[in-house]
């Protein structure tokens, strides 16, 4: 009897630490490793600096890979070579997943660097003349092109077709141009480099950081929309599990919160709701 109460004590004993790792309340971090995606830029350093030392402390050994291009974090975490990406926002992430036919999920927004406009020829957007023509660069991809339009009708550059997309509006999307425009159409990481030979060029602020450039030294910012905020995403498959609860729980720290605060090189980023005033 009592070898049987052991070995019945001892088979409760396992279902417990089960359903314990299973829910991701007990379960043990020292041999688990996150492998993030980057694109170059100030996402990177971000988690390095404000996010990996509070996984470090729980026992995760993280390791970050950086990508030359905007397709490639997708595709690795898509085949599993890596858990997680940063640095790509709302409406890139769910037109790419429909391209490519990936189970991605968007997890939680991260401080953004939003999109604006920079020149090397002009100190203000306050003096163009309606009888010349400027050249205006523009990301190439569909999603930052509509986001680029956008700011140009915000601006009043442009005037946009009533009832346009607002993450496929396109150059056919155009009614009016206010000034006249050769727009210049590049990969999002050419736009800093451009500048000496346009007159103006929308860049995101990640690009512009990863340049050596400030976002102070804007001419115009934007104030993203949920769609163009920027984001985590993992694999729909491992949404649940307790690496994924553990981000999350970092990215809400308030010791997160302190590091981007305090730290000049996130002025002008746009802050997540999850942020306290």
């Amino acid at each position: 009897m009592k070898q049987f109460l052991f070995l019945l004590s001892t088979m409760l004993l396992i279902l417990v630490l089960a359903a314990c790792n299973s829910n991701g309340t007990a379960q043990d971090t020292s041999n688990i490793t996150i492998k993030i995606g980057f694109t170059p830029g100030p996402y990177s350093d971000q988690f390095q600096y404000g996010i990996a030392p509070i996984l470090k402390e729980k026992g995760y050994t993280i390791e970050t890979i950086e990508f030359s291009n905007i397709v490639q974090p997708n595709i690795a975490l898509g085949d599993g070579s890596i858990d997680a990406n940063i640095f790509q926002h709302t409406a890139y992430l769910e037109n790419f997943k429909k391209e490519k036919h990936l189970d991605l999920t968007e997890i939680l927004k991260v401080p953004t660097a939003p999109m604006g406009v920079y020149s090397d020829r002009f100190d203000s957007i306050n003096s163009l003349e309606k009888n010349k023509e400027y050249t205006v660069a523009i990301p190439n991809d569909p999603d930052n092109i509509a986001r680029a339009l956008r700011i140009l009708d915000d601006l009043g550059w442009i005037e946009l077709k009533e009832g346009y997309s607002s993450t496929t509006v396109s150059k056919q999307d155009i009614s009016k141009y206010v000034y006249t425009i050769d727009f210049v159409e590049m990969e999002q990481a050419q736009l800093p480099r451009s500048l000496p030979d346009v007159d103006f060029a929308l860049v995101n602020g990640n690009f512009i950081l990863s340049s050596g450039r400030k976002l102070s030294s804007n001419l115009a910012l934007e104030n993203p929309t949920f769609e163009y905020q920027n984001l985590l995403a993992v694999r729909t498959e491992d949404k649940d599990k307790k690496f994924v609860k553990d981000l999350i729980e970092a990215y809400h720290s308030a010791a997160f919160q302190k590091f981007i605060e305090s730290n000049k090189a996130y002025e002008g980023f746009h802050r997540p709701d999850y942020f306290k005033n």
